[in-house]
């Protein structure tokens, strides 16, 4: 049943990567349940331009849970309180009128705040250059399925694809790792045979960029995959820990 509901936001404001951040207090009236989260901006930065003040900055793009562009912490939790969901697919539903909800961006030391809620993830894509990728031709479709592949192979690897590379588990680990991002991304390559001639300079490239770029390391706290919307495991990062070992022996045998 639809119903407006009231609420107290608590945004971080925050000029440019160098400027100091703080929280400001915003009231949101009058908020349809029927409303995503980013709608709800939507309509606070609608208000705040009609009264002259500067709009809130935050990143999207399709709106759709598919391209991994929006993100905010609220009230502690990478795209809010519901499991399996971004930040956009998060309705106002979930929320009781008179809430407040403290609303900060990605932290991480590779995340730069570019401005408010906006955050520089550009990381992530740095990552995936050095090697995220096959260098093999792999033809049409007709092709490539003509390749036997266990289907339990292929649902792992499908499983890791699902990755949209959103960095909720930088922003939800307290040693803002990248490696749930990064075994996704090793692991549905390694699987699949197109894969698996480079898997080894793969895992080495893309981990030492990973330390490079100033990411933390995994400890097994697992806020990653309790926050991630695509749902990731972490024997992705099993995995990746197994294709780097594999690396550096076989850099050591030769």
């Amino acid at each position: 049943m639809t119903k407006n509901i009231n609420l107290t936001l608590k945004i971080w404001r925050q000029k440019g990567p160098e400027a100091t951040g703080t929280l400001e207090t915003f009231e949101a009236s009058d908020i349809s349940t029927d409303m995503s989260f980013l709608e709800m901006l939507d309509v606070v930065n609608e208000r705040l331009t009609l009264e002259g003040r500067e709009p809130i900055a935050f990143d999207h793009d399709c709106r759709e849970g598919i391209c991994g562009t929006c993100g905010a912490v609220v009230n502690g939790r990478p795209h809010g309180p519901q499991k399996g969901t971004t930040l956009c697919q998060l309705h106002m539903r979930h929320f009781e009128s008179g809430d407040t909800l403290v609303i900060e961006p990605w932290r991480a030391r590779a995340f730069k705040v570019i401005k408010d809620l906006a955050v520089d993830r550009s990381a992530l894509d740095k990552m995936i250059q050095v090697g995220g990728y096959i260098s093999a031709s792999t033809g049409g479709a007709p092709d490539a399925n003509a390749i036997p592949i266990p289907q339990e192979t292929a649902d792992l690897a499908m499983d890791a694809a699902a990755c949209i590379g959103c960095g909720a588990c930088v922003a939800a680990c307290p040693n803002a790792s990248a490696m749930l991002f990064l075994g996704a991304k090793v692991s549905h390559l390694a699987l699949l045979p197109q894969g698996k001639p480079e898997a080894a300079r793969r895992a080495a490239a893309m981990v030492r960029e990973m330390d490079r770029l100033g990411f933390g390391n995994c400890s097994n706290e697992r806020e990653c995959e309790a926050e991630c919307p695509k749902e990731i495991s972490i024997i992705n990062i099993a995995r990746l820990n197994r294709e780097y070992l594999k690396a550096r022996i076989l850099s050591t045998v030769r």
